[in-house]
């Protein structure tokens, strides 16, 4: 994949992920609409390509505006991820020389690559992730609109046991396959289908777009430094 397609790709994903985000927020009575109903007319833009080195760094104030108006990142992960790669993106684009764009998209395929290395070392060191009651407690006391069968997965440790190191063990192996074509490929399908199953059973749907963003850049990276 060429650094040109990673780029166009990522903007593309990044403006389907702000975008739904930015409708989810008009429907909510507490939120700032006139903020939302612009960030939502740039994600158009940044997803047809318009101006992107004019869109992207518009984007960008908004965010700061956002993460003033609420005293941070109030979605948490999400949002701090989607942050992160509008600011590697809003970089490749305004970088004066070619070298410094790709120094911005590589830095966001690292952190992509430590957000799900990270993410399993905290939980296996965990004695509540290992034993599975972690996950558990996440079947059985989620906030998020889980139906009442999923709530049953609760109590049945063998399965909660073996999920909880099924996804430990995948984001702590993630780095190892960055190696080779083919497994980076399979590794980033499981991940995709892993975003895309918290969306649909827990409600955590503004990860799915935002995580998929960020894979186009680790796709370049990989070409890039096997064909050194």
């Amino acid at each position: 994949m060429s650094f040109d397609t990673a780029l166009r790709l990522s903007e593309i994903l990044l403006g389907w992920a702000i975008l739904q985000a930015s409708l989810e927020h008009l429907r909510m009575p507490h939120m700032p609409p006139p903020l939302f109903m612009l960030r939502a007319a740039l994600a158009v833009l940044l997803i047809f390509g318009v101006a992107p080195h004019l869109v992207l760094p518009s984007l960008f104030i908004t965010s700061l505006a956002l993460l003033h108006r609420f005293q941070g990142p109030y979605n948490g992960g999400a949002d701090k991820m989607g942050l992160l790669i509008l600011t590697c993106l809003t970089s490749a684009r305004l970088a004066p020389t070619l070298a410094w764009a790709e120094l911005s998209l590589g830095y966001l395929a690292v952190q992509l690559i430590l957000s799900y290395f990270i993410s399993g070392q905290i939980k296996i060191v965990n004695a509540e992730w290992r034993s599975g009651r972690a996950l558990a407690d996440v079947f059985a006391y989620s906030a998020y609109p889980v139906s009442e069968d999923l709530r049953a997965i609760s109590q049945r440790p063998y399965f909660t046991w073996a999920a909880s190191w099924a996804v430990m063990a995948f984001e702590v192996i993630f780095p190892l396959t960055f190696l080779w074509f083919s497994t980076l490929a399979i590794a980033l399908i499981i991940a995709a289908c892993f975003h895309l199953s918290n969306a649909i059973f827990f409600g955590l749907n503004r990860f799915f777009w935002t995580w998929l963003a960020a894979y186009p850049a680790l796709i370049w990276l990989q070409n890039r430094l096997i064909g050194l």
